[in-house]
């Protein structure tokens, strides 16, 4: 098997020494002195994939959680790639997963146009299911798709009926009477989804949502806060941990998870939100201090008890 030196990679690759030390440390690629073609593959593919501005953690989330479910040793080169917002999902033997939400994902590359299937198996991972099964289920999505939601709701019925531990169909089931405004019937089908998957992010966020629709914070907060720790870089947890806090007079908290969110998110209409409620937040909490620290500062007698500072992005966060 031919074998590359570090020179030959950064020569063939046309990359710096700097850019594969930052790699290394992320945990994209282990470090060596020589590598295989398979090495080169790749790096070939995290070199195009930090050029379309995926974050390194992204990257590195992505495959460990891909590993993790689909039991591949190097997902970056035994399976496709498909860009899924900031995340990465995953193609292989027919079948787009988003590793991170343990969710199926519509693939629409993958659509016979005239007859409206799919004829691609399912790929095959913990907790999914049997192919007649997933092709019911990309049929009801088709008839979400559709607007035919009674139709949707009729097929998802039928698959849990059928494959009562196939937790994408209680998500999606549960989605449709949440947007009903049926929010009790969602909970269940969500908090479901959470007993069959103890790691389901995805169930674990939309739980939140509808909890927070129930006016039931301490029980949203919570469930946000486990979709956060099954999956740090799950930026709308982060936003509606964000939102909630605040709601809860928690502005510190609140602080903590949207700065969080503009790390992960730093483009766009929602980044630049969080932007302005961290400003404010910040704001608040400076003109709050000083507030506190003349009411606890007596005329002769020393140094406040509190510190002020002139820059209120130097205030202190909660840990």
């Amino acid at each position: 098997m031919t074998s590359y030196s570090r020179q030959d990679v950064l020569r063939i690759l046309q990359i710096s020494a700097r850019q594969l030390q930052a790699w290394e440390r992320a945990g994209l690629i282990p470090v060596q002195q020589t590598y295989t073609f398979q090495d080169l593959a790749q790096l070939r593919t995290v070199r195009a994939l930090r050029e379309d501005s995926v974050s390194a953690a992204s990257i590195r989330d992505s495959v460990v959680a891909m590993r993790a479910v689909a039991g591949m040793a190097n997902p970056l080169t035994e399976a496709g790639l498909v860009r899924n917002g900031a995340r990465l999902a995953f193609r292989c033997e027919g079948a787009v997963v988003d590793p991170i939400r343990r969710q199926l994902l519509f693939d629409f590359d993958r659509i016979d146009v005239q007859s409206g299937t799919t004829t691609s198996p399912l790929l095959r991972i913990p907790a999914m299911a049997a192919p007649a099964v997933h092709d019911q289920f990309i049929a009801a999505v088709q008839a979400e798709e559709c607007g035919e939601k009674n139709r949707a709701i009729e097929l998802y019925e039928q698959i849990i009926t059928r494959e009562p531990q196939y937790a994408p169909a209680y998500i999606n089931l549960g989605t449709l009477h949440f947007h009903l405004r049926q929010y009790r019937r969602a909970e269940e089908l969500y908090r479901r989804a959470t007993e069959l998957d103890q790691r389901y992010v995805l169930a674990f966020f939309d739980l939140g949502n509808v909890l927070d629709e129930l006016q039931r914070p301490e029980e949203s907060i919570a469930a946000y806060l486990r979709a956060v720790e099954l999956a740090p870089r799950y930026a709308d947890a982060h936003y509606n941990l964000a939102l909630a806090f605040e709601r809860k007079g928690e502005p510190r908290a609140a602080l903590r998870h949207w700065r969080a969110y503009v790390r992960i998110d730093k483009n766009g209409p929602w980044a630049d939100h969080a932007r302005c409620q961290i400003q404010r937040l910040l704001d608040r909490e400076s003109l709050s201090l000083v507030w506190r620290a003349k009411g606890l500062t007596r005329p002769g007698r020393g140094r406040a008890q509190l510190q002020l500072v002139s820059n209120p992005s130097q205030l202190p966060t909660r840990q």
